[in-house]
């Protein structure tokens, strides 16, 4: 996070900030509180707190508040103190940054709130921000979501292209287990319930339903019994998550809430 804060900070501020230089004196002091201007899920107070601290090592950030947390609107959730013309120019990357993954986290609680009750689990996707994936999963996770995978070594999923080239699923996976560490997890997606079939057969740990109708869903569940866990995956919108969790799968994998999340507006205001 600190290698990043400071391509941030090179981006946007160059060799310095010209605005603040010719307007604030060097040693000026100032109270600045971050304030939601809607209704928001907190995430990312810790980081704006380390942009913050990298142009004045010295500055107070003080918040009762903790990511994860709802915010209304008007609340001032962190009051920074410190050198002027240092908060001034760190202003900009901090509430983008916060904006982002507040965004996300709201969204996401969104989601988490509409498979209340099914068992169902939310999880994130791939589908994030080059150079900002472990910030927007931090924000799922602050939203009531989990990870799928951190990355691609974080696990083995056997998409359509793999089966392809392996020329089965029952070949694809005989060649993961034999080359994969032991300990590694071994998911299937599957689009037709006879490969469900062959992927439930060839040892899976994790099938992945993509694309699959509700009632096909509903037949996968059954054929599968709770022997291993069920991911649903594919085209799944806040108005059609609930139907697709209450087909009993395990979890249900969302791109929307990384790729699509708005950021939500945030203020640094004088104190």
């Amino acid at each position: 996070m600190n290698q990043l804060i400071d391509l941030w900070l090179d981006e946007d501020v160059n060799y310095y900030d010209l605005t603040a230089k010719i307007m604030v004196d060097d040693d000026a002091v100032a109270k600045f509180g971050m304030n939601a201007r809607e209704p928001i899920t907190l995430s990312g107070l810790k980081l704006a707190e380390m942009v913050f601290r990298k142009m004045d090592p010295e500055c107070t950030f003080e918040t009762s508040r903790k990511d994860g947390e709802r915010v209304e609107t008007g609340e001032t959730f962190a009051v920074i103190t410190g050198n002027a013309q240092a908060l001034l120019t760190a202003e900009r990357v901090a509430l983008n940054l916060v904006q982002r993954m507040c965004g996300i986290a709201g969204l996401t609680a969104q989601y988490v709130k509409e498979i209340e009750g099914t068992g169902a689990i939310l999880l994130d996707s791939r589908k994030t921000t080059p150079g900002l994936r472990m910030i927007e999963k931090y924000a799922v996770v602050c939203g009531g979501g989990r990870s799928h995978r951190l990355g691609l070594d974080s696990g083995i999923m056997l998409k359509d292209n793999h089966i392809a080239v392996a020329g089965s699923i029952a070949a694809a996976v005989q060649r993961a287990k034999a080359k994969a560490p032991m300990l590694t997890k071994i998911e299937v997606e599957a689009d037709r319930l006879d490969q469900v079939r062959e992927a439930l057969d060839a040892g899976v740990d994790v099938i992945m339903l993509d694309n699959m109708s509700n009632d096909d869903m509903r037949k996968a569940v059954k054929i599968v019994d709770k022997r291993i866990p069920l991911e649903c995956s594919g085209g799944v919108r806040l108005d059609t998550i609930r139907a697709k969790a209450e087909t009993g799968v395990d979890f249900v994998s969302v791109g929307r809430i990384t790729q699509s999340a708005t950021c939500v507006d945030i203020g640094l205001d004088d104190l």
